[in-house]
């Protein structure tokens, strides 16, 4: 590894750099007096010695009182490269605080465990030169100080330097897990795990997130049948306590004006006991299927409300990470789908997903494309011809499964070649069907 400079290297060097500055300027200053002086020099007594010394006047004081030059005038450059050849010997390009050996100074004391010291070389490092890695590397250490929001905020910016950084990915979902967005761990740890679908670390991170967030959602269904459970046993004892008063009547009954009534049988107490328990029964079934749909009607309310406002918001993504997040959550609606598409200028895409660009995401935007290409076919096509732009196009087509060849040779026949496609649009269609290798 190089050498890295120490604190009070660091800080001398900057010292020394702002007084060569100085120098420089100081130097431009005399010169312009210098001019100057020379033409009042013949009009006062200047006497010189026999070896051509130059002596000042007296009676006056000059910064050159030591320096002897044949033409009578201070030899500035000489001095200033004497200065420098002593300041030299103090600093060199070495000694001067760069990105790289910030980050590595941050390294050594993140392996030494001063996590605090670390953050201030990676925050240096971050100020001369930011990198991907020394946001994540930063994120890192916050997580050691549990510092949960900033190493979250540390990989995201991480993220939008370079959108397939593993480490970035890995590091916020761990950040999100702490602060109990699960649902945002799972979704970094599974796209994550879609770039690097061997890494063994990035499946065991997905599958404890995964089991994680099962787990929450279980347990908030269970305390949610608690409730409704107690709720039922009130709604039983009150139907068990009119039974009992029913009871206690009948039995006052067989006194009433001194006739004898005769009394209920056990066999006739058991049936109504038993009719009661059937009700029972009966009601808390009822009760139950009366809450599954009121809950179904509140969700299906929730989601439908949900998409009306996903619709009203719909931004644009930065990143194929951002796409794909936001394109899962508007599945099954095609119309939400297609305004998220439509926030994006076609000439964009490329930029967007780089290399990031999936077979199953190519597909999806494809039959989304088809979907509004009657109504807008110029827009259409354009998405069509710069998705042929994105990087390693031609080897996400050649991974084509036969069904996705046969899903899109279908969209193809049906939708943009067929027989109601305007005649100047058929020649770029079909040069577009045979760059997505289509029969």
């Amino acid at each position: 590894m190089a050498r890295v400079p120490s604190k009070h290297g660091r800080d001398q060097g900057l010292d020394f750099q702002g007084f060569l500055n100085d120098l420089q300027d100081w130097e431009l200053s005399l010169n312009d007096k210098d001019k100057k002086m020379k033409p009042r020099a013949s009009k006062n007594e200047i006497s010189t010695g026999s070896k051509g010394e130059y002596r000042k006047p007296a009676g006056k004081t000059s910064v050159s009182d030591n320096s002897t030059v044949s033409s009578g005038a201070y030899d500035y450059p000489r001095s200033y490269d004497a200065i420098n050849n002593v300041s030299s010997r103090f600093i060199s390009e070495d000694d001067l605080p760069d990105a790289a050996s910030e980050k590595e100074l941050g390294n050594e004391y993140f392996k030494q465990k001063k996590f605090k010291e670390a953050i201030d070389c990676y925050s240096r490092s971050i100020a001369l030169s930011p990198t991907a890695v020394a946001y994540a590397n930063r994120a890192m250490a916050y997580l050691k100080i549990k510092r949960y929001e900033e190493a979250e905020n540390d990989c995201t910016d991480a993220l939008n330097l370079d959108d397939r950084y593993i480490k970035a990915y890995s590091r916020r979902a761990t950040a999100r897990k702490e602060l109990g967005k699960l649902k945002e761990c799972i979704e970094d740890a599974e796209f994550a795990m879609r770039l690097e679908p061997h890494n063994q670390e990035i499946k065991r991170q997905y599958s404890e997130a995964k089991a994680l967030y099962e787990k929450h959602i279980l347990h908030k269904a269970s305390v949610a049948l608690e409730n409704t459970v107690e709720k039922l046993s009130k709604s039983d004892t009150k139907v068990n306590g009119g039974l009992i008063e029913i009871q206690e009547v009948r039995k006052l009954d067989t006194k009433i004006n001194g006739h004898h009534v005769q009394p209920i049988s056990v066999a006739s107490q058991k049936t109504e006991s038993t009719a009661a328990q059937d009700y029972i029964k009966s009601n808390r079934v009822t009760r139950k299927q009366e809450l599954q749909t009121s809950v179904q009607e509140l969700a299906s309310r929730a989601a439908s409300r949900a998409k009306i406002e996903a619709a009203k918001n719909v931004a644009p993504p930065n990143s194929a990470y951002q796409f794909e997040v936001s394109w899962r959550g508007l599945s099954g609606d095609p119309a939400l789908q297609a305004s998220l598409l439509k926030a994006i200028s076609p000439t964009g895409l490329p930029q967007i997903f780089k290399n990031a660009l999936t077979v199953p995401v190519l597909v999806d935007i494809v039959k989304c494309v088809a979907t509004f290409f009657r109504e807008e076919m110029d827009l259409a096509i354009r998405y069509l011809e710069n998705l042929t732009k994105v990087s390693r196009f031609d080897m996400l087509v050649m991974c084509l499964t036969s069904k996705d060849r046969a899903d899109l040779a279908k969209v193809w026949d049906e939708v943009f070649c067929n027989e109601a496609t305007p005649i100047e649009y058929v020649e770029v269609l079909d040069n577009l069907r045979s760059k997505y290798h289509i029969k």
